[in-house]
């Protein structure tokens, strides 16, 4: 069973990343502020959760907030939750980017870049995926139209686990 349950994961991981994770990596902890309160990983248990690392500066990242956006609209009734980390020194500089490309998901700020750390982020954007019971599964660098279909792909598996 343990043997099987890898290979699912690695399936997942494979169509979700073109960086797939050789083994599941508990998700790191953190407390960081955001727009309404604080985020934890604590309060996501159950959930699948895709964090996506962002700064104002990024131009990838204003083409994936839209599809963030309709991921989120799309699979919430089915347990998915998109955290987006902020990156930027200065938070103003957050708050004018979100006026110009909404966000309809969790937004946290983490100016000091510790949560990006622990995640070991490669490049902006960054995107992890997270379990129901809190681990990584999977990793992704960069935003291209032409891997939207493999990250909901990925998404969508893992949410039906």
């Amino acid at each position: 069973m343990k043997q099987i349950l890898k290979y699912i994961t690695f399936v997942v991981v494979c169509a979700f990343s073109i960086s797939a994770l050789a083994e599941k990596t508990k998700v790191p902890d953190f407390k960081l502020p955001a727009i309404n309160g604080e985020v934890t990983p604590a309060q996501f248990k159950g959930k699948v959760v895709y964090v996506d690392f962002w700064a104002s500066w990024c131009k990838p990242c204003k083409k994936s907030f839209p599809w963030l956006n309709q991921l989120q609209q799309k699979y919430k009734d089915q347990g998915l939750v998109i955290l987006a980390i902020n990156l930027d020194k200065e938070k103003h500089l957050a708050d004018r980017f979100l006026e110009k490309v909404p966000a309809n998901f969790i937004v946290a700020f983490d100016p000091a870049g510790d949560t990006a750390t622990s995640f070991k982020l490669k490049g902006m954007p960054s995107s992890y995926l997270i379990d129901r019971a809190g681990y990584v599964v999977g990793k992704h660098t960069g935003f291209r139209e032409k891997d939207i279909a493999s990250l909901e792909q990925g998404v969508a598996k893992l949410l039906q686990q």
